[in-house]
């Protein structure tokens, strides 16, 4: 079976257990700055865990910190454990980012930080979003942190410039779902010295030295999961997740949506191993943006719609993390393509102020357009590891179920 997202592993990683560990953190953390243009590198078992340190190393708390209403929960999960409230903001339907006209009316005079999320690899207007800071800030006297979320997104460019290096810091989230990966982990990074060296400070004290045992899980995880997102063995790991609760004890402590919460180890700094697979992953980083586009250009190219589905925008600068399609019958495409041996991913299927834990931070708005979203969307496949005969078949299936719904 082709899954829906594989992490782009080889020997490499594997072997990284046998490279020099002294300082390897430290060392992710210079080239992962070196790689992204960006000064300051600073890394976190989680990204979420970097969010929550900035928010509370600059004690931001009680503030209202505006952000997407179709995201991932653990951006809304940081704002509230670290005290603060979050408000939500619509999204638009063309590359399903933030809407920035309402972004507009969305900042009052208790708002502390913006997270624009580049959702799916779609850079935001990063020049019209500072205009709008700028504004508020002459209006209400105080500064407005800008925080670019680049968990897909990584260096996704808005005419010509990176979404890094915009605002005061950028966020990554490094597990085995995102374009690299160290594991598990999560990286800030800003071009601001200050703010570099009260967040370390912060890093520094309050979180734990990881211990050996942890290490060696994630470790075990890696070696797990190398084999796991083999084709000729996925379709096992799909029923077991599917059709049984056996693997459920491998994501609840990390994502559960039913409330408000992070996994035990937030608080522990990553962890050599992790650190040592993320440099291996960095050497990779420009082959696997390279095939992540090019696989997105044979979809543009050779996939042939019908209504009711919607394609994604084709749009320079792009690093498509996925490839989402917007459809009103999710659950039947979702179980066709199975059937044929591929797994579709289902794209946040919540939205933030429809969520139970987090109705009461609605102040009354709708968010229309996320609620649609988290019922509609689905991507295909598109991670670098796929081949020419595994694309070629996702193209034919899609292909096939159009004509299908054309007759």
């Amino acid at each position: 079976m082709i899954p829906r997202l594989k992490p782009y592993l080889g020997i490499e990683e594997i072997l990284a257990i046998f490279k020099d560990r002294k300082n390897a953190v430290q060392h992710f953390e210079s080239a992962f700055a070196k790689r992204f243009h960006t000064d300051h590198a600073i890394a976190f078992p989680y990204g979420r865990s970097a969010l929550w340190a900035f928010f509370k190393s600059l004690n931001l708390d009680p503030f209202e910190i505006v952000q997407p209403a179709y995201t991932c929960s653990v951006v809304a999960h940081a704002t509230v454990l670290s005290g603060n409230t979050p408000v939500f903001v619509d999204i638009n339907l063309t590359d399903y980012n933030m809407n920035l006209d309402l972004l507009t009316k969305a900042i009052s005079s208790k708002t502390r930080v913006i997270i624009p999320t580049h959702i799916f690899g779609y850079a935001m207007d990063i020049h019209k979003i500072q205009a709008i800071v700028t504004s508020a800030e002459q209006r209400y006297g105080h500064k407005v942190w800008v925080i670019q979320d680049c968990a897909h997104s990584f260096d996704a460019q808005f005419k010509g410039a990176s979404v890094i290096g915009a605002g005061d810091a950028a966020l990554f989230g490094l597990g085995i779902s995102k374009q690299i990966t160290s594991i598990f982990g999560g990286m800030f990074t800003t071009n601001n010295e200050e703010i570099a060296k009260i967040v370390r400070d912060f890093r520094n004290k309050h979180f734990k030295l990881p211990s050996w045992k942890k290490s060696l899980k994630r470790y075990l995880y890696l070696l797990a999961v190398y084999p796991a997102f083999q084709s000729s063995i996925y379709g096992l790991v799909y029923w077991l997740q599917e059709k049984t609760p056996l693997l459920d004890h491998l994501t609840k402590d990390f994502h559960l949506d039913e409330k408000i919460h992070f996994p035990p180890d937030y608080i522990d700094q990553m962890t050599n191993i992790e650190a040592l697979v993320g440099l291996e992953q960095l050497k990779k980083y420009s082959e696997i943006q390279y095939k992540r586009r090019e696989i997105a250009k044979m979809y543009f190219n050779e996939i042939h719609p019908v209504e009711n589905w919607v394609l994604p925008p084709r749009i320079d600068g792009a690093t498509y993390s996925h490839f989402a399609i917007r459809t009103i019958n999710r659950d039947e495409l979702l179980a066709m393509y199975a059937s044929t041996g591929v797994q579709l991913g289902q794209l946040i299927e919540y939205s933030m102020p429809h969520h139970p834990a987090y109705n009461a931070y609605t102040n009354g708005k709708t968010f229309p357009n996320s609620l649609l979203c988290s019922q509609s969307m689905i991507n295909l496949p598109i991670h670098p590891g796929l081949t020419k005969k595994q694309i070629s078949k996702i193209i034919n299936n899609t292909n096939s179920h159009f004509l299908l719904n054309e007759k």
